[in-house]
């Protein structure tokens, strides 16, 4: 390694060797054999873009680590040991242990899982105050906020276009009980000193939202310029186009990040049984009062769902979107098991073949 100045202090973007350098690293400096710390801030196929202590670089994968399964993929946000390379692209050597992290699955059957963002604090839920406004979307995001282990925070935007929004707020605070929710208006400032006090100095922020909830505008707001471009929107049915070509972490002037990243719109409801939980936590402790066990709340009696829907304390919307959401997520267990279970078939059958046209091409050669 060429010496060089040490240009960026890693805490700045929100590392911390106590938190992330486990065995067996954990009582090892920084600049360890196993490489240095970096922050990936951008993923371009093969090639990841890092923060490391020697300032902006670039690095690839070590194969025999990475593309022999022992290590988990890079993804924005991660915390990775890297050997840094001056002069060319560095080699990352490892993935460090993930805080907090978004999924889905992976386009490859051969993987289950793939991480779109990591190492977040907070998860902004964002709905636009128009006819983009949706409780189930909601409650969609607020389970999966929930499951990546970040702190949930509901922003309602575009406060601008209505001079009364309590409709709104009040159907918002009912479905993300437990949750801030901020109304605000990129156009107009309002609201938004509320905001500036999760983006404080090394933390770092995921915006989810459908498109045309006016993510674009709000960061650039945050940021105090303009970091990111803002699509058209249309007003039949006030979406947009998303506008981000490749996962990326943005530091603001304020020293917070923002993650954003085409593949949140693509999150599915798989493997969310805590984020399921912390969601529907008024629907969850209902489920331990009913008189039967086994109760499939229908026609049972002492059924404290049945109850809570018939005095108003649950309404059946909400009843209905939770086992909905339930279902999903089993249905995508389900199916991610037949996908490996089909995969490890179709394996067998090629073994199989490959071992019968084997033996073909040797009883060829000793009849002959």
């Amino acid at each position: 390694m060429n010496e060089k100045t040490v240009k960026i202090n890693l805490e700045n973007y929100g590392f911390s060797a106590a938190l992330f350098l486990k065995e067996p690293w954990g009582n090892e400096p920084l600049s360890s054999p196993a490489g240095i710390p970096a922050r990936v801030t951008a993923v371009h196929r093969e090639r990841y873009a890092l923060v490391c202590e020697y300032g902006e670089t670039w690095g690839r994968l070590k194969g025999k680590e990475y593309y022999g399964g022992l290590e988990e993929y890079p993804t924005v946000g991660d915390f990775v040991l890297a050997d840094y390379i001056d002069a060319g692209d560095s080699r990352i050597v490892r993935t460090l242990p993930r805080r907090t992290f978004f999924s889905r699955r992976d386009p490859d059957p051969g993987r289950q899982m793939q991480a779109v963002a990591a190492n977040f604090d907070y998860v902004f839920i964002m709905q636009s105050l128009n006819q983009n406004f949706s409780t189930a979307r909601l409650e969609r995001y607020l389970t999966l906020g929930w499951q990546s282990g970040a702190e949930p925070v509901v922003v309602l935007t575009k406060a601008d276009l209505l001079s009364d929004y309590g409709e709104y707020l009040r159907a918002a605070q009912t479905a993300a009980a437990g949750v801030p929710v901020h109304v605000v208006s990129a156009l107009t400032g309002a609201g938004m000193e509320a905001l500036s006090e999760y983006m404080k100095p090394g933390r770092t922020a995921v915006f989810l939202g459908s498109s045309g909830v006016g993510k674009s505008s709000l960061v650039n707001a945050l940021a105090g310029e303009e970091v990111m471009s803002v699509g058209e929107i249309r007003q039949e049915d006030g979406r947009g186009r998303h506008t981000t070509t490749h996962r990326q972490l943005v530091m603001l002037k304020s020293g917070a990040m923002i993650i954003d990243t085409p593949g949140m719109r693509e999150l599915g409801m798989w493997d969310v049984s805590e984020g399921l939980g912390e969601a529907f936590s008024d629907v969850e402790a209902l489920l331990g009062r009913c008189r039967f066990r086994n109760c499939r709340h229908r026609t049972e009696p002492g059924c404290a769902i049945k109850e809570a829907i018939e005095n108003g304390a649950l309404s059946p919307g909400r009843w209905e979107r939770c086992q909905k959401l339930k279902g999903e997520a089993k249905y995508s267990d389900d199916k991610t098991a037949y996908l490996l279970k089909r995969q490890k078939i179709h394996k067998q059958m090629a073994r199989m073949s490959r071992q019968k046209r084997t033996a073909e091409r040797r009883n060829r050669v000793d009849g002959q």
